[in-house]
């Protein structure tokens, strides 16, 4: 089967078939490492990528579903500035950050930034609340968000949310 779609802004075209996941995909087909393969039932995380504006899991997405659509890895997030904001906004507040879950705490954060330009703390830790990791004190990641959000506004408006 022939597929077009965009990851990372960039125009695709796979041939594969067509219940190939797309974690496999991306590992395989693109190399790219940063979208981790872990369960593969949906649980841990590790394969969270931003598929048509909404985070999702790369081990749920057979190939078929990818035919204009839009994928959005850590790779392609790390090269825009709200990937720098959530970056300096964890490190502001010390989040603990292991390669289990890292991937999918910022791909959450930046989506919520993405849409959101003042999330409530209540939306925040319900948006945070299928990270799964005991790595992360749920209030620390929240605080990490909210200081993110911070830095965007300085950096877009030259003020705090």
């Amino acid at each position: 089967m022939k597929i077009s779609f965009i990851l990372n802004g960039e125009d695709m075209v796979i041939h594969c078939r067509a219940m190939v996941r797309l974690i496999d995909i991306l590992r395989t087909d693109f190399g790219l490492m940063g979208t981790k393969t872990g369960c593969l039932a949906g649980k841990c995380g590790l394969c969270t990528v931003i598929f048509n504006g909404s985070v999702s899991l790369a081990c749920f997405i057979p190939a078929f579903r990818l035919q204009k659509s839009e994928v959005i890895t850590i790779e392609g997030f790390a090269l825009t500035d709200e990937y720098q904001d959530i970056e300096s906004g964890f490190g502001e507040v010390e989040l603990d950050d292991c390669e289990y879950c890292r991937t999918g705490k910022i791909l959450v954060a930046g989506a919520l930034i993405g849409r959101s330009k003042r999330p409530s703390r209540e939306e925040i830790f319900r948006t945070v609340d299928g990270i799964r990791c005991r790595c992360t004190d749920p209030e620390r990641l929240v605080a990490g968000i909210e200081k993110a959000l911070e830095i965007k506004m300085r950096r877009l408006y030259g003020r705090s949310a």
